[in-house]
This record gives structure tokens, sequence and C-alpha cells, in this order.
């Protein structure tokens, strides 16, 4: 019977070591002993953070840069030189003009060119110098043609200066003024006209937007005459 005893006795001890209960106390144990080691909370956000970045959809390789906004008056675009370009041109800036452009150029700003132009421009002011203009210059405000500039074609303005050559009607609301290296073939209409010495004029000079008019005074002189 001692032997039976003995057999029973190490019987219960295995199962109660190897019972479900056992293992979860041990498991407990070993979890407690290893806290400092593993702060598991810590590791379930690590995965959190993996999950949500393989879900997410992938980003793009750059970045979109925020575009700068100007003022429109602030505005300048540049023709390089060397560069040719076809076509029409519109912008509400100014514009700088080194290039060659064949086409018609409507701005809302001013006009700088030292390029040429194969068509007619516009724009709120026109400085030319050392240019080549093969079209109608038309300015709101006042237009400036240096010396060595050509222009064939009209040109309207409010105000102009000219010691360039231009082959073509000058329709001008303002003054005139012809520098003594200016070369004009062609009518002009203005308010004054101021020819310096040495420009050279083969055309008609009309000052038809002068306060006073030569043939108002002339009928009136005849009428008071009688």
């Amino acid at each position: 019977m001692g032997f039976f005893s003995d057999l029973k006795e190490d019987l219960s001890q295995a199962v109660n070591e190897t019972s479900p209960e056992n293992e979860v106390n041990e498991a407990e144990a070993a979890v407690e002993a290893n806290k400092e080691e593993i702060d598991l909370d810590a590791l379930l956000n690590i995965v959190d953070e993996e999950v949500k970045k393989e879900s997410a959809p992938a980003k793009p390789s750059f970045e979109p840069k925020k575009m700068d906004v100007f003022m429109a008056s602030d505005e300048t675009a540049v023709i390089t030189k060397g560069m040719t370009i076809t076509g029409d041109i519109s912008s509400a800036g100014n514009m700088e003009l080194l290039g060659t452009i064949k086409g018609n150029i409507v701005i809302s700003g001013k006009l700088n060119i030292t390029g040429s132009i194969e068509g007619d421009s516009k724009a709120a002011e026109v400085y030319a110098e050392n240019a080549k203009i093969t079209g109608e210059v038309n300015s709101t405000g006042s237009i400036k043609i240096g010396q060595s500039s050509v222009i064939i074609g009209n040109i309207f303005a409010t105000s102009a200066v000219i010691a360039g050559a231009v082959k073509g009607d000058i329709d001008v609301k303002g003054p005139v003024i012809l520098d003594t290296s200016a070369i004009v073939m062609g009518n002009i209409k203005s308010k004054s006209v101021q020819i310096n010495n040495g420009a050279v004029i083969e055309g008609v000079c009309s000052q038809c937007y002068a306060d006073v008019s030569p043939s108002s005074f002339f009928e009136e002189f005849k009428k008071n005459k009688k």
C-alpha cells in the first residue's frame, strides 16, 4: 500500500503543476518579473503606428511648393535675348523684351523694348531703345523712341519723345518732341511739336489737338472784319 500511496501523491502533484490555473499564474509572474524590461502599452502603440503606416495612402515624393502671389502691376515678364516667340502675347503686368516676338502684344503695364517686334503692340507706356519694330505702336500713356531704334508703322500715344527713325504717321494727343537724331517719314498730329535742330521730317505737321484752332480763328476774324 505504501507504493500505491506514493504513486498517487506523485500523480496528483504532476497534475497540479500542469493545470491551466498554474500556467496562468506562471505567465502572470513572468510578465510581472519582466515588467520593467517590456512596456506592453508602448509596444501596442508601436504596433498601431506600423499598422496605420501600412494602411495609409502613399505620399507623393515631393511636397507642392506654395505659389507666391503678386499684384498684377508688380509682375514683369522677361523675353530674354536670343529667344523668339511666335504668336500673340497678353499680360496684366510689365514686359522686358530683349528677344524677338512675331505676333501682337497687349499688356496693361510698361513695355520696354530692346529687341524686335513683328506685329502690333499696345501698352500703358512704351520705351524702345535700339529696337526694331514692324507694326503699329499704341500707348495709352507716353512713348519714347531712343536713338538707333527703327519703327515701321503708325504711332499712337498721349505724348512722345522721338530720337530714332519712324516710317509711319504719328498721332499724339499731347506734345511731340523730335530730338536732333530723329528721322520721321509720315504725318504728325499732335497738340504741340518741338523740333530740335538736326531732326529730319518728310510729311505734314498738324497741331489739330491744340487749344487754339487756326481755321476757327480765321473764320472768326472774317466775321468780325465784315
